[in-house]
Formats: C-alpha cells, structure tokens, sequence
C-alpha cells in the first residue's frame, strides 16, 4: 500500500540516488559536471535543511518531496515511477501541511505545467539559481 513517510538521514543515500535519476530524465539543461556538483551537496547541505517525505510502497521508495515552512524546496519522482500519480500525491500532502510555495527552473516545462495544473502561478524570476549559476528560476505561489 502506498503512504506517505518521514524521511531520516538513513534514507539520504537513498534520496539521492532517485533525486540523480530523476534529475537525468528531466533536466536536460544540466550538464553531468553540475549535476555531480550538486549532488554532492544534497546530503551535507540541502537534506539535513528540509522536511523530506517519500511516497513509499512495501520500502520501496518512489519519488521524495522537501518542505521548509510554506515552501517546497524539492520534489521528485524516480524516472521509472513519472507518470503514476506520486508527484501529485506528494503535492496535495505538501499542500495539507500549508504549503504555497515553489521554484521550478524555467528550462524544466513539465514541472512548470505540472505546478501551474495544480493551481500554482510565476510571480517572479531570478535569471540564476541559489548558487549563481546559470539556470533561471520562476517562482510560483498558490
């Protein structure tokens, strides 16, 4: 059965690896360099910083989402699970917990189209992201 669990930092290997496969599939805008360079820094920078929730089945693990107050810092599906409902379970719970909040890079339209369908919309746009690189980013709010 599906469900919703809090994540520790045992699970953090296990983030990452379906945050770097999800990543692959999605963001064809990053290159492998800075892929590796931000995977690096989601265990001792990023995760330890957020409430992390995965949608898990039987200890598989599907996709994760990271919340920090009102916003979502993270979301992501496993490239193998997109398409079966567990970015959108995941949402509706950040949603629950009073999130209204996201950043989505503007080179990632799905996940653009993916927040705007749930009710989400741009209200503003950095020309890079949080570390100075290159990738600009939309902010949406509910």
């Amino acid at each position: 059965m599906q469900k919703i669990v809090k994540c520790n930092t045992d699970d953090y290997v296990t983030l990452a690896e379906i945050w770097e496969r999800s990543v692959r599939a999605t963001h064809k805008f990053l290159d492998d360099a800075a892929i590796c360079e931000i995977k690096k820094a989601l265990i001792p920078d990023y995760f330890p910083n957020v409430d992390l929730y995965v949608v898990s089945d039987n200890g598989s693990f599907f996709g994760f989402i990271g919340l920090h107050e009102d916003k979502i810092e993270m979301l992501f599906i496993d490239s193998d699970s997109r398409g079966y409902g567990y970015g959108s379970m995941l949402l509706e719970y950040a949603k629950q917990k009073g999130a209204t909040k996201v950043d989505v890079n503007e080179q990632n339209p799905l996940a653009l189209a993916f927040y705007q369908a749930k009710g989400f919309r741009v209200t503003s746009r950095d020309e890079t992201d949080d570390a100075g690189r290159p990738y600009p980013i939309l902010h949406l709010s509910l």
